[in-house]
This record gives structure tokens, C-alpha cells and sequence, in this order.
């Protein structure tokens, strides 16, 4: 297997994308960022375009990292930059079975998200919902990741899971 020095891991919101990105991380001892983390400030105010562009650059200069998002302004940086990309490509039904677990853990629990946000049964179910933002993204993002692989993915490693099993299974070759 080649070496994986800078991996890009997309895929619709809920789908696993930070979750095998610290796996990655730990496994191939890299240094992992959240892209939620650098467009989110407190009090979920989005950082200003050029200003995301710039962390994301910082993020992406060294020789090694995994970076999980698919921030369409900065894929020029990430997957230009990336030499593997990972596609967690899972059905609609899975992914908002996910997405919904997710929610209900961070807003039961209180856990902290994207640079110390923190989702509220509130805004879980206003029209900004993390949870209309998939019904939003999930479809378009099936019609548009294919072209763009196509376009960053030259002479790339680039893997399309289509299942948690197939991931796992994957993972598990790393070894």
C-alpha cells in the first residue's frame, strides 16, 4: 500500500468523516484537523472567507496531516494538497441514522463541537439544523464529489466506501 502522508477525508454531514479521521490519525501518527473547527468561531459566527483560507493553508503546508471536511472553498487546498482521499460515500438512510445519534449524544451530553460550539435541542431543530443541512448537502453532494475526484484525483490514492463495513475492513488492512 502506498504511504499516506497527506490524507483528505470528505463526505456528507453525520457520515463518520472526524471519527476515521482521529482513527487515521492515531494509527499513522498525523496530525489531524477538523475543518469545522477552523470555519467555526464561538457562537457559531463563520470565520471570514479569506481568513478560513489562510488557517486551511497553514493546516495544509506541512508534509503530513489528515483533514476531514468538504469545505467546496478550500478543496483547492485539501484535496489539491492531499495525496490520498477518502470518500465515506454511505446511503442517505445511514447517514441520517448517524447524524441523528450524533446530535442527540453532543446535545444530551453537552459535548463541545466545531472550535467549542455547542449544538442545542433548539437549534436542532430550527431551519439552521445540522439536520436540514444534510437533507440539503447529502444529494447535491453525490451529484458533485464524483466530478471533483475526477478533477483532484489524478495520481492519488482515492478510496470510495460505500459502508461502514467497507471502511472498517480497510482499517483493518492498515495494520
Amino acid at each position: 500500500m502506498d504511504r499516506m502522508n497527506r490524507i483528505a477525508i470528505i463526505g456528507s454531514t453525520g457520515s463518520g468523516k472526524s471519527t476515521l479521521a482521529r482513527e487515521l490519525s492515531a494509527r499513522l501518527s498525523l496530525p489531524h484537523t477538523e475543518l469545522d473547527d477552523l470555519h467555526w468561531l464561538p457562537g457559531w459566527t463563520e470565520r471570514e472567507r479569506i481568513d478560513f483560507r489562510r488557517c486551511v493553508n497553514e493546516a495544509t503546508t506541512p508534509a503530513r496531516w489528515v483533514i476531514d471536511g468538504g469545505y467546496s472553498e478550500v478543496s483547492d487546498l485539501v484535496w489539491g494538497r492531499a495525496d490520498a482521499i477518502i470518500w465515506l460515500n454511505y446511503s442517505f438512510p445511514r447517514t441520517a441514522w448517524r447524524l441523528l445519534r450524533r446530535t442527540y449524544r453532543r446535545n444530551a451530553l453537552r459535548e463541545a463541537c466545531c472550535n467549542g460550539n455547542y449544538e442545542s435541542w433548539r437549534l436542532s431543530l430550527s431551519k439552521d439544523s445540522i439536520l436540514v443541512w444534510l437533507l440539503k448537502s447529502y444529494w447535491r453532494n453525490r451529484r458533485t464529489f464524483p466530478a471533483a475526484l475526477q478533477n483532484y484525483g489524478s495520481g492519488k490514492t482515492v478510496h470510495v466506501f460505500r459502508s461502514p463495513m467497507e471502511t472498517d475492513a480497510w482499517l483493518h488492512g492498515l495494520e
